[in-house]
């Protein structure tokens, strides 16, 4: 029990470790992007840190299976390179041992990616899908920044807005550049309003009300303007609601993939069971590619090991884009992949001691008895 202990905790600290180092590398990328989308204005401020939160879980799916497989391969290389696994086998610690204490805290984070993969992350794709489209839907009134110039959401006007008060609602000292339509004689307008407001009718249509202002307009001919004054001008920033975005099949929850039945979400489905089950079998491959020897040091089978690693999951996206193009049949689909990387799981386990030799000697009776 103490062996157990730790070595689970070893491979614990490791795994953790990597994970919150790619977390924190792949997050704060996500972080710079979204925040250039908000300062272009194609995301609401106030939307920056929800956007990021849904992104949690989707990060989580890809980073888990690759955080586990570092961390079982970081924590016993280093134990081999201290000569510590060499203390433990004399103790009478088989390979075989050290891959079932392994497979045992495999299996609990299997499960948790296993819920993340199937029923968080597809969530969280839904909840982004409706942000975005509530933030869409309100661009009239979210996207408007003050001292910049913003097109409307009809793309039929240009807008400036020196001033919006603490609530929002108030927008102040507004100049709106109505723009003419193609192959149309509309003049252009210039108007400046003290004050303004976005409205928003139950039909989805958005209007942006100005007060108290001038109206310049021109021909596009001569020089000259005609002013008018007026009290209330309105005018159409979005012609209508917002239409619901097609859902990808990343957002589709998975019971419903299964119902649909095509080969896409057929595709889809077994790629979301692949990352709970790519976590058992890495962990077949991490423990002997963890077998170093002390004057290699603890990175010599680093770079075979990721190259493992990207080798399957290269196998499994290709994969998906086989099944979903009906060019591998759904019952076949990515159950291939994960047998031949059993196999190699077990050739490698196969190949250390004492278990080879166990598995050696198994075959060898069998075959005097037969």
């Amino acid at each position: 029990m103490l062996i157990f202990r730790y070595l689970t905790a070893e491979v614990l600290k490791s795994q953790v470790a990597v994970f919150l180092t790619l977390m924190t590398i792949f997050v704060s990328q996500k972080f710079v992007r979204i925040l250039s989308d908000a300062s272009d204005g194609g995301t609401p401020s106030n939307l920056i840190l929800s956007y990021l939160a849904l992104k949690l879980p989707q990060l989580a799916v890809y980073i888990l299976p690759l955080s586990l497989f570092l961390g079982v391969i970081l924590a016993y290389s280093r134990i081999y390179a201290d000569s510590e696994m060499t203390v433990l086998k004399a103790c009478g610690v088989s390979e075989w041992y050290v891959v079932r204490v392994t497979l045992a805290s495999s299996v609990v984070f299997a499960l948790l990616a296993g819920v993340l993969s199937m029923y968080v992350a597809p969530w969280a794709n839904e909840k982004e899908y409706q942000l975005k489209e509530q933030a869409e839907a309100d661009a009239g009134l979210s996207s408007l920044r003050a001292g910049r110039f913003q097109q409307t959401g009809n793309e039929k006007a240009v807008v400036f807005i020196h001033d919006i008060n603490q609530q929002g609602r108030e927008l102040n000292k507004v100049f709106v550049a109505q723009l003419p339509e193609k192959e149309s004689s509309q003049s252009a307008r210039l108007v400046y309003a003290q004050t303004g407001r976005v409205i928003e009718q139950e039909s989805g249509e958005q209007q942006l009300q100005l007060d108290n202002g001038f109206r310049f307009e021109t021909d596009g001919q001569s020089q000259a303007l005609s002013k008018t004054e007026f009290g209330t001008y309105q005018v159409q920033i979005q012609e209508q609601e917002i239409e619901h975005q097609r859902r990808k099949l990343e957002a589709i929850p998975s019971m419903q993939l299964l119902e649909l039945g095509t080969p896409e979400a057929i595709a889809q489905f077994q790629l979301r069971l692949s990352t709970p089950i790519s976590i058992i079998l890495l962990t077949l491959m991490a423990v002997p590619l963890s077998v170093v020897n002390p004057r290699q040091g603890k990175f010599a089978k680093l770079v075979p090991a990721i190259g493992l690693y990207l080798g399957y999951f290269i196998l499994l996206n290709a994969g998906k884009f086989l099944v979903a193009e009906g060019k591998v049949p759904t019952g076949v689909g990515l159950w291939w992949i994960h047998i031949s990387a059993l196999f190699i799981g077990a050739y490698l386990i196969a190949k250390g001691r004492p278990f080879g030799v166990w598995l050696r000697s198994l075959f060898a009776k069998r075959a005097q008895t037969a």
